[in-house]
């Protein structure tokens, strides 16, 4: 007697679409969130950075007190 074959190990083409069409979708998802997230900590870097230089320098940038005006009388 033969074996019978499993019917669920035969390949659908339908469903074979239907993956490809979600891993396409997943992949870009991926991407997009990866890019995201790579500008927003370049950003957050580029925000720290500048606060620690402004610390640190800020002794340096010292700006005149602003000049007062004469009272009209």
């Amino acid at each position: 007697m033969p074996a019978m074959k499993n019917p669920w190990l035969k390949k659908n083409p339908l469903m074979s679409i239907w993956l490809s069409g979600a891993n396409a979708v997943a992949g870009s998802a991926r991407r997009k969130v990866s890019a995201e997230s790579k500008r927003q900590s370049a950003a957050m870097m580029n925000r720290g950075m500048k606060q620690v230089t402004d610390f640190w320098t800020g002794t340096l940038d010292v700006k005149p007190p602003p000049k007062r005006r004469k009272k009209r009388r």
